[in-house]
């Protein structure tokens, strides 16, 4: 087989070994997210397993329910920013950093993160076989409010529609800003010299509103290749930005605005009574509550039986820790 493009990015063949990865922190309802994660990506047939990163705060019943699903469940250290500098929301980056352990996992040639907020609703395993080298992400949109800190959102100009306001080049004696990326998913290769390099480089770096997603941005800016919003949409994209999406032809839906998590919708949040978003959040829990997709354990290997059996006879937790790079 050919070696694939997305929007012209060359491909080569898939590496020996990819996994999907994603994060958990908490004693929280998150772990109904990667539930539905792990039963979304069995129901489109994908053939690399999903390994969950946790914090030590993640409590055993929700590890073992992961387990359960056939997940892959690596306890990481936690990610401590400059303290000086963080105090007001420590908890807040502590969270969103840790996930940058997620480079230590380095059995894997390549991985595709995907936040816990996200489904996955058609294939997308070629993802592993883009071109090595490149940082592979969905371009964001500048339009919510929660970007009113920003530049961008203060003149109008939104990436993912350039024309419609165009950047005031010549009035701020600057060009538009790089190319931004929406951290919910991506495709990265683990390494040990890029984790040291990216805790290195966080230590002398100040932090900012979007956390570990700005931080990716200015770290990865340089190698950053767009790919098709298809593969992350953000549920701002249907109000913001309808011409830009197909909906049936979407793979990756996001829930990231607030109130769109399937497990907590009411339907009361602004934009949540919207009939493409009620079609989401059913379609999320269709598959959620589909016992026909929990995991049988049909492909289980020994390391997975061995660790269910010790968890039954002694009780407690057990896990696979990551090497630090700190």
């Amino acid at each position: 087989m050919a070696p694939m493009a997305l929007n012209g990015v060359a491909a080569k063949e898939a590496p020996a070994k990819g996994a999907y990865v994603t994060f958990l922190a908490g004693s929280g309802d998150y772990w109904k997210g990667v539930v539905g994660l792990a039963k979304g990506l069995r129901a489109v047939k994908s053939a690399y397993p999903l390994v969950v990163a946790v914090l030590p705060d993640v409590p055993e019943d929700h590890r073992r329910t992961l387990l359960d699903q056939g997940c892959i469940v690596r306890e990481i250290v936690p990610v401590y920013p400059p303290e000086s500098q963080t105090k007001f929301a420590m908890a807040y980056y502590v969270i969103n950093y840790s996930k940058l352990r997620i480079w230590e996992f380095v059995e894997y040639e390549r991985m595709v993160y995907l936040d816990a907020d996200i489904q996955v609703f058609d294939n997308i395993d070629h993802l592993f076989n883009l071109e090595a080298g490149g940082f592979y992400a969905v371009k964001d949109c500048f339009c919510e409010k929660t970007w009113s800190h920003t530049q961008q959102y203060e003149i109008g100009y939104c990436q993912q529609c350039p024309d419609r306001v165009a950047w005031p080049e010549h009035d701020l004696g600057m060009p538009p800003p790089p190319l931004y990326f929406n951290a919910g998913m991506f495709v990265h290769e683990p390494s040990l010299d890029t984790a040291k390099a990216l805790l290195d480089k966080l230590v002398v770096t100040d932090p900012t509103p979007f956390a570990e997603q700005d931080f990716l941005n200015m770290f990865f800016r340089d190698v950053y290749k767009p790919i098709p919003l298809v593969y992350n949409l953000v549920m701002a994209m249907l109000w913001r930005h309808p011409e830009n999406v197909k909906l049936g032809k979407v793979k990756v839906v996001h829930y990231c605005a607030a109130g769109s998590k399937p497990w907590r919708f009411t339907g009361e949040e602004a934009n949540m009574d919207r009939e493409d978003i009620k079609m989401l959040v059913k379609k999320w829990w269709d598959i959620y509550n589909d016992d026909n997709l929990d995991y049988k354990g049909e492909v289980a290997d020994k390391a997975n039986d061995a660790l269910r059996a010790a968890l039954s006879k002694v009780g407690s937790v057990m896990y696979f820790p990551a090497p630090s790079a700190a």
